[in-house]
């Protein structure tokens, strides 16, 4: 089979990772005798130094006509200045509503081999397996009014935070479809007790609780959620939540795999978006940042951006035996010891993709 990717490297260790998730690319395309056919472009920084934005409408044309988009990482200090009419961070929300991905899906699992490498006390990560469905699209990113202003002599901040109902639908929706597929269960986080959005938020969850009944649904305040993400996380399944608690929750989450270059993400848009029967439009990333400090040292970890691309074959190309191979050839390596320097080995960016190709090979 024959599919377009569009690759969008970034920033910092961006097109480090990237080049590292290919190389697997191909090893799958060699053997199961798959075509990916590979288109580079800027987006980000180096978007904004050659282009004077962080996504030009070209790169975002280009994106939509692909069959999934492969991103590394975008940002740095050098792009910093938070006066600046365009920062990287605007293209990366801008790509995420321009190729309609509403849905981010980051699973954290423990490998029993990184216990270790955890903060937390082993007992506590037994059992780990924990899928994030974080809504994309909407709340404090995108609302309206976003703006900051004079007013009575003081400057003045707004940013709007807005949900319609079918928003909290069809993430929601979404979510109960993928823990009919694990352990049945669904933990919607809000602030209810604060929020009207998270009120609305609980209704909708509490009425697609209703018409799926073999899903287990229990509603958590988002505070009870991240103290129990460090205290009880064996006891969450599918979390799935609006945008900002899902990007502080997650992030949070990633010290259970004991780095945050251990973990991928999807963004996926509408079943059907693709030309293939249930095939999602896909943006996928690693959940890690640009981490310009180790820029260009090849140390950085690339396994987050190659299970980034495992995502993209399950969810975009539905090739859930390739998916497999690679999700499998990570856990023997990691389970054989191979370490980067985030998990306190001394392997090398590349040398780490080496040992992850080979068990591709090998399976």
């Amino acid at each position: 089979m024959n599919f377009k990717i569009t690759l969008l490297p970034g920033d910092g260790i961006g097109p480090e990772v990237i080049a590292e998730a290919v190389r697997a690319l191909e090893t799958i395309a060699r053997k199961y005798d798959h075509t990916f056919d590979f288109q580079e472009r800027l987006m980000g920084g180096c978007s904004i130094d050659k282009y004077g934005s962080s996504l030009t409408d070209e790169t975002l044309a280009d994106c939509q006509s692909s069959d999934a988009v492969l991103l590394g990482a975008v940002g740095g200090p050098k792009w910093d200045d938070p006066n600046a009419k365009d920062r990287p961070e605007r293209g990366l929300l801008a790509l995420r509503k321009g190729l309609g991905v509403f849905a981010n899906l980051r699973p954290v699992k423990v490998h029993p081999a990184l216990v270790d490498a955890s903060p937390l006390k082993p007992e506590r990560l037994g059992g780990v397996d924990i899928l994030v469905v974080r809504e994309l699209t909407g709340g404090l990113y995108f609302g309206q009014p976003k703006m900051r202003e004079m007013k009575d002599g003081c400057e003045r901040a707004v940013d709007t935070l807005e949900y319609f109902d079918y928003e909290i639908r069809r993430v929601m929706e979404l979510a109960f479809d993928l823990a009919r597929g694990r352990r049945k269960k669904v933990t919607s986080v809000d602030k209810a007790n604060v929020l009207e959005s998270s009120r609305l938020w609980r209704q909708t969850a509490s009425s697609i609780g209703t018409e799926n009944p073999d899903i287990e649904l229990e509603h958590t305040l988002v505070d009870t959620a991240s103290m129990k993400l460090i205290t009880a996380p064996a006891s969450f399944d599918v979390v799935v939540t609006e945008n900002m608690f899902g990007d502080i929750l997650t992030d949070e989450a990633s010290v259970l795999a004991g780095s945050m270059g251990m973990l991928p993400s999807a963004g996926l848009g509408e079943a059907g978006s693709r030309s293939d029967g249930e095939a999602r439009m896909g943006l996928y990333e690693p959940i890690h940042g640009s981490a310009p400090d180790i820029a260009g040292r090849g140390v950085a970890n690339p396994i987050g951006t190659i299970l980034s691309a495992a995502m993209m074959l399950r969810h975009s190309f539905k090739l859930e035996s390739e998916a497999c191979s690679i999700e499998s050839a990570v856990e023997q390596t990691v389970t054989g010891g191979a370490r980067t320097a985030d998990l306190g080995g001394k392997l090398t960016t590349r040398q780490m993709t080496d040992e992850i190709i080979k068990r591709i090979e090998e399976s």
